[in-house]
């Protein structure tokens, strides 16, 4: 049987509903970490529906490292005025901004990625998949995963969010979406560092 205080402990780490942290921890007999998952899964679906609506409204939010070499402003939107305002929402949105901060990504995700830039990195690893010595359809295996790899660690989507390596930045907003019920999508951000 599932207890108030798991469902209660599981809402105040995630911030979705009681009722889907209910129907995730009975789904998972009372797991937590499982139930944690189930909602990650949940959240991308439930992105993955929201994906065509229209982006009206959002805040630009800030964030400057403690010792002023380094700043960072992102926009993040999402469909209405009543999210923007939402406390969570600008700590998510500054969260953000401090992993921006942090990681320096050159990307906001891959569809930035230029087929001049693309075609450079893969030049730069097609000597070392070559001298693996692999079969062709291994080495060709191997350079996806090199690629992959690369442009993950430079997109801000792909990358690990700072203060919790085990979600990417695109599951932090997923986990967004899932609790505001909006589409929610970084926009745009420019890092700035002294002497760069």
């Amino acid at each position: 049987m599932i207890t108030t205080e798991q469902i209660k402990e599981l809402r105040d780490e995630t911030g979705v509903s009681v009722m889907q942290c209910k129907k995730a921890l009975e789904e998972t007999g009372g797991d937590k970490e499982k139930a944690l998952l189930v909602l990650r899964k949940k959240s991308s679906d439930i992105a993955a529906k929201k994906g065509d609506r229209t982006l009206g409204a959002g805040i630009v939010e800030s964030y400057i490292h403690s010792n002023k070499s380094v700043g960072v402003l992102v926009e993040l939107a999402c469909e209405t005025d009543f999210v923007a305002r939402n406390e969570d929402f600008v700590t998510l949105a500054r969260d953000i901004a401090m992993h921006i901060a942090a990681m320096n990504p050159e990307y906001t995700d891959a569809s930035q990625v230029t087929d001049e830039v693309r075609a450079k990195v893969t030049e730069m690893f097609k000597k070392e998949v070559a001298e693996s010595g692999k079969p062709a359809d291994i080495q060709a295996k191997m350079m996806d995963g090199k690629l992959g790899t690369y442009f993950a660690e430079r997109t801000l989507l792909g990358q690990s969010f700072v203060k919790n390596p085990d979600l990417t930045i695109a599951e932090l907003i997923n986990g967004g979406v899932q609790k505001f019920g909006e589409k929610i999508a970084v926009s745009r951000f420019v890092r700035f560092a002294v002497g760069k």
